[in-house]
């Protein structure tokens, strides 16, 4: 008899430390969601203010562009080029047809 009342007592002591470490679990469990939740928020902020700098920066290039910059100028002096070649191609084609 006293054998069975140790084994009930340990099965006790077992069930107790169990239930304790569920409740460390839930815990922490809640305590993970509710940073999860924290860098969801964050996330958000940042992709929304990563969106606002990128128009700023888009706005800011035509402005460049707009007044000369030296590095707008060798992309429209490309541009202009790459059109000019198109047209020269067009004529050519043209004048082989005629």
């Amino acid at each position: 008899m006293n054998e069975s009342n140790q084994r009930v007592a340990q099965l006790e002591q077992n069930i107790v430390l169990l239930l304790n470490k569920l409740k460390d679990n839930h815990y922490a469990l809640e305590s993970l969601r509710l940073q999860l939740e924290d860098n969801q928020s964050k996330l958000k902020a940042i992709e929304e203010e990563k969106q606002v700098l990128r128009n700023e920066n888009d706005s800011l290039s035509m402005a460049n562009s707009l007044l000369g910059s030296n590095e707008s100028n060798a992309t429209t002096k490309h541009k202009i080029n790459a059109l000019i070649q198109q047209l020269d191609t067009c004529i050519n084609q043209l004048q082989q047809l005629a």
